[in-house]
């Protein structure tokens, strides 16, 4: 098994994760009654918690120098960035929608693997890329008459994500995947808490029904950060990105099921071809690894 192959199994892992995560945060801040403030700060201390205890066990240092230095520095401000508006996009846009619009971070990792990492990607993968950007457009349809103002906190979340995904791939290799995840949800803690201070009203605590969903939040959440993180330092980028498109089928089923959402044919077109891209992708680097003498 390749390097690449692993990190594309760690990014379908981290993807659907990922997917339940963000169907328990919609539930805690729709049913639940929780405030996606509150839930956001919940979410990422409990979670914080768990990888502080996983780490104490595994003998690993909570704090590292490295969280103040430059690529890990940089990581934080693009991650605050992807998780105060990707929680907000949770709260207040459908989840397929908000889910739609998170499949362009990809395609801004690509190139940015491509233009800053310099890693080479060939004119099939670069026309892969430009199959699933069109099968984001079906998705999103950003015409004046369909276009949502809310679609905005997507958009930004889904940049901070791009930027946190480039700047674990240059991380320090000293520096442990658990202590990535530690520093991760304490950022989605301080998302939270600024969330959390713009909201009206005083803050409440949450009922047991919305804790229920705000444990499950953290626990997938923990789940799929620790298998991204490992997918974005296994393979190349270029590579593993595409798979993240794997969290858009994972989510047009979960707002099918447990919202009431019904993707209409557009958008189960764009979706099978951001999959196809993606899984082209991976195909076309093992032929090309596989030809090489």
């Amino acid at each position: 098994m390749t390097d690449n192959l692993r990190g594309a199994l760690w990014m379908i892992l981290a993807m659907l994760g990922f997917g339940i995560e963000d169907a328990f945060f919609k539930a805690a801040t729709g049913t639940g009654g929780i405030t996606a403030g509150m839930a956001t700060l919940q979410f990422g201390l409990f979670a914080m918690l768990i990888y502080a205890g996983y780490a104490r066990a595994r003998n690993v240092p909570l704090w590292t120098r490295d969280y103040l230095r430059g690529p890990l520095l940089i990581r934080t401000g693009f991650e605050i960035t992807g998780r105060l508006f990707f929680a907000l996009s949770l709260a207040y846009t459908p989840l397929s929608t908000t889910s739609a619009i998170l499949q362009a971070a990809p395609l801004f990792v690509m190139l940015g693997a491509a233009l800053v990492l310099q890693e080479k990607i060939g004119p099939r993968r670069w026309a892969a890329m430009a199959v699933g950007f069109v099968g984001v457009l079906l998705i999103v349809r950003p015409t004046p008459a369909a276009f949502q103002p809310n679609a905005i906190l997507a958009l930004l979340g889904m940049i901070g994500f791009a930027g946190r995904d480039l700047m674990t791939r240059v991380a320090p290799p000293r520096v442990h995947t658990v202590q990535m995840g530690v520093l991760g949800f304490a950022v989605v803690t301080v998302a939270g808490g600024i969330i959390l201070a713009f909201e009206p009203g005083a803050p409440t605590l949450p009922t047991t029904a919305a804790a229920a969903l705000v444990t499950g939040t953290a626990l997938s959440g923990v789940l799929g950060y620790t298998a991204m993180t490992l997918a974005m330092r296994t393979g190349e980028v270029g590579v593993v990105a595409p798979f993240r498109y794997s969290r858009l089928i994972v989510a047009l089923v979960l707002a099918y099921l447990l919202f009431d959402e019904r993707p209409d044919a557009l958008t189960l077109t764009g979706a099978a071809l951001i999959v196809a891209a993606g899984t082209y992708s991976l195909i076309r680097d093992n032929r090309r690894r596989a030809a090489k003498p």
